[in-house]
């Protein structure tokens, strides 16, 4: 199995990197984990065949994991898509992706579909909310998912909390496990979901020397892993890599030099910084 690492930033445009998006091939099939930013264009680079991507698992609703969720509904199409594209992820990812269907692409699907009969027609987009436990087994690979916690314990109304859901994804076949964290700290799900992983994908937007003020030390408490954290994480479930994402844009790789320092102190297992495309052979 090979996981690529298709974007390996955040929110904030960085030139360096693309938004999150990973990817895991399993044979002649590609299984997509977010779709931020440049997912598309990042899977060319990749010599991914666009038409085989197909499931996709998000792990939530920030913009940065879904911003280009649009893109690889369409373009797996134009570039080849024959069956449906699965979409999971969690409450509200129905109505998120019917509504850029019905709503928002509604009139660019009809133009390609009826102007353009190359095409072959339009091939369906379902999506399936889903949380923690089996969200897939094909016989061939499974996918379990696990709640985690991003934001929880920030001064947000107790409506808007209810509807706020955030999962991790454990990916197993061939014997082997790679699990891909989502934006999270340290929780009794990532725990379960890395536990025994060849490969942990885990977000770590900081490193300890670049909490300068409150902003940050509570991200890091509550929202994002860091440098002071993702070590422990790792080493407490017995995982055999650790590639670290979701970083932060900086002018510089003193910062990551130091990340990497301070990763070391508590996990001494494979350690990749993981940059735009990285490839992991698992």
């Amino acid at each position: 199995m090979r996981v690529i690492l298709l974007g390996t930033g955040g929110p904030r445009p960085d030139p360096q990197r693309m938004a999150t998006a990973t990817l895991i091939q399993h044979g002649d099939e590609n299984v997509l984990f977010d779709a931020g930013r440049g997912v598309m264009v990042q899977a060319v680079k990749a010599k991914i065949p666009l038409a085989s991507i197909n499931p996709v698992f998000i792990t939530h609703h920030h913009f940065d994991h879904i911003g280009d969720l649009y893109d690889v509904m369409l373009n797996t199409w134009l570039h080849g898509r024959k069956h449906t594209l699965q979409i999971y992820g969690p409450p509200d990812t129905e109505r998120l992706v019917n509504t850029l269907l019905t709503q928002v692409y509604d009139k660019d699907i009809t133009w390609r579909d009826k102007g353009e009969p190359t095409f072959g027609g339009w091939k369906p987009v379902a999506a399936t909310d889903v949380t923690a436990g089996l969200v897939v087994d094909t016989g061939r690979w499974k996918v379990t998912a696990e709640i985690v916690r991003h934001g929880d314990g920030l001064d947000m109304p107790p409506a808007f909390l209810k509807r706020w859901t955030c999962l991790g994804y454990r990916f197993e076949a061939e014997g082997k496990v790679i699990a891909i964290s989502g934006d999270t700290v340290s929780c009794d799900g990532l725990d379960r979901l890395a536990k025994g992983a060849d490969l942990l994908v885990q977000c770590c937007f900081l490193s300890v020397s670049e909490m300068t003020n409150d902003h940050f030390r509570r991200l890091a408490e509550h929202t994002l892993a860091c440098g002071d954290t993702v070590g422990k994480i790792a080493t407490r479930a017995g995982v055999k890599a650790l590639a670290l994402t979701h970083h932060r844009p900086r002018i510089n790789d003193a910062a990551l030099v130091e990340l990497e320092r301070e990763v070391r102190r508590d996990f001494t297992g494979r350690l990749i910084i993981g940059r735009d495309l990285t490839e992991i052979i698992v």
